[in-house]
């Protein structure tokens, strides 16, 4: 259902926006080079993806539960929505609040939004353009073949997309592991398929399996999972190995699709260290019990090691009670950062988690391939599957994911602090640098004083006039990240 407006409070239509960036002293946002039809319908297209970027923005503030949330649910009298440390009891409250405090990420969302429908006004079904549909793929004895992947598409006719895009979205995390062949056939059927749905998101794809994380209406995931499990590859998968949340097609700018050497980057060939040789696959209920018994016993926490697998940011904002954080910023570091410590896991019981599950497949592989540990395990369905079951479990704050909404919740728990003044605070912005893609825990108070940057090398070249705004930003290591020990070295307990 679309957020309603109030009296009082302003539309994010064309005039309002432009009105917020005088008075605060920014420019217009620039025409872009779009697949527009006509100047007329693109206003329209705009107006339309303001509103529902406003209401988006709305509905991401809004607590709910983490999973399949019932419309009924959220239009509930006892919801209420909570931004920039503060508690909205009244729909009307958050609107201006939103209004006055949060016009740049609306204008950022509304611009995604419209992207999107500009992108997909051309729709690929059964009945339509199957020339498009045909990949011609190179045999392993130098010919070629052409292949028509229109015969993996759902039929989508009866589906109005333009009504669905105001409806309630989601957004799917998935991984299989298994063996595929032709990676680039693959990815062919998976571009034109999300493309199709109308989907925004990013999807890994090698010869070890297929990783993804997409965002469209409600109606679109449930035939998104459909097609998938129909596939003659990923016959192992089950609805339960999707993980929903609530969110859309607004979540990601746009749709990346492509063949990678990995389907989650650790940097070891995988047909050195694979995913067949990973650890002991645990259920939320047996982890929770086995976290529970560590918790209770201090000669299980010296036996054991409860280990985060994600990098530092995320596990600063939610954790396991009585993990082990490696620290470390990447994921890539982990093979190296297992190495240098691998004294501290000689003899232990391992219990391994993640977001999702699928870095632990490979992680445990790795460390089980140094036979030094008693048992490896790992959480299945990761942290996210876990929070289903146990949103008052062991696990504490906020789970962070890989898109624009940064992090969701499954408790009130607040375990991190404004990098400035030391409030509680877990709400993650960009660095304010357009050269700087660090992330940055900044309270509202602080940033109302133009503490907006990850380091003070960052906030200083944020009032040089002379920095590029334009294009896309570099992913270039900043001061504060430079400085940050690689690989942490932890003592033997």
């Amino acid at each position: 259902m679309e957020t309603p407006f109030y009296p009082g409070v302003p539309e994010p239509d064309a005039e309002h926006c432009e009105k917020w960036r005088e008075t605060n002293g920014q420019q217009a946002a620039p025409a872009r080079a779009s697949p527009s039809p006509s100047p007329a319908p693109a206003r329209k297209q705009r107006g339309a993806a303001r509103k529902r970027a406003f209401a988006l923005f709305i509905k991401s503030r809004q607590i709910s539960k983490i999973g399949n949330t019932s419309p009924q649910e959220l239009g509930g009298q006892n919801v209420h929505w909570e931004c920039c440390g503060q508690k909205f009891e009244e729909e009307v409250g958050i609107h201006k609040h939103v209004g006055n405090e949060h016009m740049p990420e609306v204008l950022q969302q509304s611009e995604a939004i419209f992207k999107v429908v500009a992108q997909t006004n051309t729709k690929l079904t059964r009945k339509h353009d199957l020339a498009d549909n045909k990949v011609t793929l190179s045999q392993r004895n130098g010919t070629k073949e052409e292949f028509d992947i229109s015969t993996w598409l759902p039929d989508t006719s009866h589906i109005n997309f333009d009504e669905l895009a105001c409806a309630a979205g989601e957004v799917l995390l998935y991984y299989c592991y298994c063996d595929i062949e032709e990676p680039q056939e693959i990815c062919a059927w998976q571009k034109a398929l999300c493309r199709q749905l109308h989907f925004t998101g990013k999807v890994r794809i090698s010869k070890e399996g297929i990783n993804g994380t997409v965002g469209g209406c409600k109606t679109a995931t449930e035939l998104y999972i459909q097609t998938m499990l129909s596939h003659p590859l990923f016959q192992t998968m089950s609805t339960e190995d999707f993980k929903r949340s609530a969110g859309g097609a607004h979540c990601f700018q746009d749709l990346r699709v492509g063949v990678f050497k990995e389907i989650v980057p650790m940097g070891v060939d995988p047909e050195k260290v694979s995913y067949k040789d990973a650890g002991i696959h645990l259920t939320p209920e047996e982890f929770h019990r086995k976290v529970e018994a560590l918790s209770n016993d201090a000669q299980i926490r010296k036996d054991t090691i409860l280990l985060d697998c994600r990098n530092f940011y995320e596990s600063k904002i939610g954790n396991f009670q009585h993990c082990l954080d490696p620290n470390i910023r990447k994921f890539s570091y982990f093979p190296d950062y297992v190495d240098a410590n691998l004294e501290c896991f000689k003899d232990k019981q391992v219990l391994m988690y993640c977001t999702g599950g699928i870095r632990c497949e490979r992680a445990s592989a790795y460390l089980r391939s140094k036979d030094v540990c008693k048992e490896v395990y790992q959480l299945k369905g990761g942290i996210h599957k876990y929070l289903e079951q146990f949103p008052s479990g062991f696990y504490r704050g906020k789970l962070f994911v890989f898109d624009d909404r940064y992090a969701i919740s499954a408790n009130d728990d607040i375990i991190s602090e404004c990098i400035y003044c030391g409030v509680s605070w877990d709400e993650y912005r960009l660095c304010s640098t357009s050269y700087c893609c660090q992330l940055v825990l900044s309270c509202v108070h602080c940033r109302k004083k133009g503490l907006v940057a990850c380091c003070v090398a960052c906030q200083e070249k944020g009032k040089a006039t002379t920095e590029i705004q334009s294009g896309r930003p570099r992913k270039e290591e900043c001061e504060c990240t430079e400085k940050r020990v690689r690989i942490p070295v932890m003592l033997p307990h």
